[in-house]
């Protein structure tokens, strides 16, 4: 999966006829990309090609045909692809990364031979020779020797195909998706173009209201001998349809030649080869029109070629994941880092298009940006890493993805809670777009209404009806947390705090002390529910008794339980990172809050998998003497979990929240309390890594992370350009305001 560079220069000296050649061996960090990780095991990621923050991408679609090994399982995977099957049932050209439930994995191009078939069970096919790099993906499909080669600019999916001899066909289903909503269209425009849409919108089992039209022009770099649509069972080589439904009304469509309206439906370009011969498709896609959809297209591909296009993306990869630099470390190790920020820059993802414009949030309505409009805001998730990462590295993205939160506060009253493509999911708990705004804003990148931000936070932590943030809020003012008849009591209340006190950083950065002070306490209403002979947070019912039976192993490996959302009393007992001196105190001091901290990882009851645990290997830093123990959990963690292969992931994803956990304890820095502009230090895995540093917010060109390594030992020092740090944190000012960050062990 990587490649290597071979560069050939030819010199010629005047004053003789004497060449030679020079090959340079030189590797990009975009050559260590390997997009197969994390296809398998749940992952949830995807090998084909995709720009950075791409609102296109394609992926093999493979989780069709009971032909595969996985069959059972897959009609309840929420993405397109899994390494382990074997049937092909096209290229799907708008897919989600790492995400837990299913949705888009649509608008499927299939290559085949010989007569059209329109059953995607009947034209599917084995395949071979998978080739995925980054903005690259290739196979052979096997039934038709077919070779496949993809890549993608920012909005449009390129697609190139080479076929045998004979008749050969390029099929575009529009029935075949992730989910099963209703409502597409389809006409071809010529015997080169084709335009439409498909409704989608049923992520995490959403009501039909929540559906979305994604519009699309497909692009043919060859004329069709023959082409038609499809609208099972039957085809037609031109047909006309007058009316078209989506989101239950029926509406009349113009210039109806050669178009077909359903569910079930599709069209097919048909050639007649005399010889070997290659056919270029590019779609380009648009949440707003299809006119815009064909804007997307032309201006950013334009007459550009398969080639041009791949290497633009491939460029830009390249820049993008040049912002960190590593040496040292071996090529696995290379591979697993550049892999998982590749995956840390996939979402959020643009959602405006070329000329701006983007669908409102709720409203209906299109509202247009000069900067990027992102979504796939999966918050419960990302608060926690990905977006201090981005702030620290990309912080120009970071500021863009707080003013979309801001503009969807404009267009719905209320910030992100797990925002796709404008519609808001509502999945998971807690209120987490306060934290990534607070920490985006105490890292210095303050280009954004901080005064319009704070207030939509206020409004998320205060109003108590019809808040659909804060489920509960009365409850939790009242008591400081919620009961067992509301959904995850005690991890619903850790969430509430865990924003609570954020938004007490941000009033005491902006002199509201009074607030400050409140929000503070609100922060600190977890330790209601702590259990001092459990040494464990556990429910409380609406009398404020504990909840019987309990049973704190309850509720692992996502399991239904009483008091938790997707983990156990063991898997949250330690989730308030922004008090853990409290919690020190309130487990009886150092040694018993260390031994309890053990206990999660001896009793196997860590799960690298999922989020609510995802800090505890750092919190052995907290105590003086066992910081040796974070290095060391760090590495075994790092080495048991991510791996270059497709299962080289510990399970979903989670739209880049696993990656970017691996990308910061690969540089031996980890943001210990979100919303708290601090990290805490580990050992690095490179003997160098350096962080470019944007010159619009931060005042060095750079940081250096170096690692001074005698053994495997423990650190022994730390130091900040030469100056001995006190303990295992820095703030996040004295660490972009430095030059070099040295670890030295033992």
């Amino acid at each position: 999966m990587v490649l290597i560079k071979r560069i050939t220069i030819q010199a010629a000296c005047f004053w003789g006829m004497l060449f030679f050649n020079i090959t340079v061996f030189a590797q990009q960090p975009a050559d260590f990309v390997n997009p197969f990780i994390g296809t398998s095991n749940y992952g949830a990621a995807f090998p084909g090609p995709i720009a950075p923050r791409g609102m296109a991408s394609i992926s093999p679609f493979n989780v069709a045909g009971s032909q595969n090994k996985l069959e059972k399982d897959s009609q309840w995977l929420s993405n397109p692809y899994v390494h382990e099957n074997t049937f092909l049932t096209g290229f799907s050209q708008v897919n989600l990364s790492g995400v837990g439930c299913p949705e888009l994995g649509i608008l499927l191009l299939m290559p085949t031979t010989g007569a059209v078939e329109i059953n995607h069970l009947t034209y599917g096919s084995n395949y071979s020779n998978e080739v995925a790099k980054a903005a690259y993906y290739s196979v052979n499909i096997d039934k038709y020797k077919v070779k496949a080669e993809f890549t993608a600019s920012k909005r449009v999916g390129v697609s190139k195909f080479t076929f045998p001899k004979g008749k050969s066909n390029v099929l575009l289903n529009l029935g075949l998706g992730l989910t099963n909503e209703e409502g597409a269209m389809v006409k071809v425009v010529s015997s080169s173009e084709i335009e439409g849409m498909r409704s989608v919108g049923s992520f995490c089992y959403n009501s039909p209201e929540a559906a979305y039209p994604v519009y699309f022009v497909a692009r043919f770099s060859k004329p069709a001998d023959q082409f038609g649509v499809w609208k099972k069972p039957s085809k037609y080589e031109g047909t006309e349809a007058k009316w078209m439904t989506y989101n239950g009304k029926a509406r009349m469509m113009e210039n109806t030649t050669k178009m077909v309206v359903g569910d079930s439906i599709g069209t097919y370009f048909s050639y007649q080869f005399d010889k070997e011969e290659t056919v270029e498709v590019k779609i380009g896609v648009s949440y707003v029109s299809i006119e815009n959809a064909r804007e997307n297209l032309e201006k950013e591909t334009g007459n550009k070629s398969f080639a041009d296009i791949y290497k633009e993306t491939y460029n830009e990869w390249n820049t993008e994941l040049s912002k960190i630099k590593v040496e040292g470390g071996s090529k696995e190790e290379k591979t697993i880092f550049y892999t998982a920020l590749y995956h840390t820059l996939i979402h959020p993802n643009t959602l405006n298009d070329y000329n701006g414009e983007y669908p409102e949030i709720k409203r209906g309505k299109i509202g247009k940006t000069k900067n990027t409009r992102y979504t796939v805001f999966s918050l419960w998730d990302t608060y926690r890493n990905l977006h201090q990462l981005m702030s620290l590295a990309y912080p120009q993205q970071q500021s863009d993805m707080v003013k979309s939160m801001l503009q969807m506060y404009d267009e719905n009253g209320w910030l992100p809670k797990w925002e796709l493509n404008s519609t808001e999911t509502f999945t998971m708990v807690g209120d987490p777009a306060s934290i990534v705004i607070a920490d985006t804003y105490l890292k210095g990148i303050r280009d954004f209404d901080v005064q319009k931000a704070y207030s939509a936070m206020l409004k998320g932590a205060d109003q108590i009806e019809n808040n659909p943030l804060r489920p509960g809020l009365k409850e939790y003012i009242e008591k400081g947390y919620l009961t067992t008849k509301d959904r995850g009591p005690v991890s619903t209340t850790q969430e509430y705090n865990a924003s609570d006190y954020s938004i007490s950083l941000l009033a005491k950065a902006l002199g509201k002390k009074e607030d400050e002070q409140r929000f503070k306490n609100r922060s600190l209403s977890y330790r209601k529910l702590f259990d001092k002979n459990l040494k464990l947070l556990r429910p409380r019912t609406a009398d404020g008794k504990w909840y019987e039976p309990f049973d704190p192993v309850a509720g692992a490996n996502f399991e239904e339980n009483v008091g938790f959302i997707e983990g156990n009393a063991w898997q949250y007992a330690f989730m308030v990172p922004h008090d853990i001196k409290g919690l020190i105190q309130l487990m009886g001091g150092e040694k018993a809050f260390s031994s309890q901290l053990q206990k999660v990882f001896d009793s196997k009851q860590f799960d690298m998998a999922n989020e609510p645990d995802i800090a505890y290997p750092y919190l052995f830093n907290y105590i003086k003497g066992d910081e040796w123990k974070s290095q060391e959990m760090v590495r075994k963690l790092v080495a048991a979990y991510f791996q270059n292969q497709p299962k080289g992931l510990p399970g979903n994803d989670d739209t880049g929240t696993m990656s970017a956990w691996l990308v910061y304890s690969m540089m031996g820095i980890y943001p210990i309390a979100p919303g708290d502009p601090v990290y805490t230090i580990t050992t690095p895995m490179f003997d160098k890594i350096t962080i470019q540093l944007d010159s619009k917010y931060y005042k060095n060109k750079s940081i250096v992370i170096e690692r001074e390594k005698n053994t495997d030992g423990k650190i022994s020092k730390i130091e900040l350009n030469g100056k001995r740090l006190p303990g295992f944190f820095i703030s996040h000012d004295d660490f972009v305001n430095g030059k070099t960050l040295k670890v030295i062990q033992n």
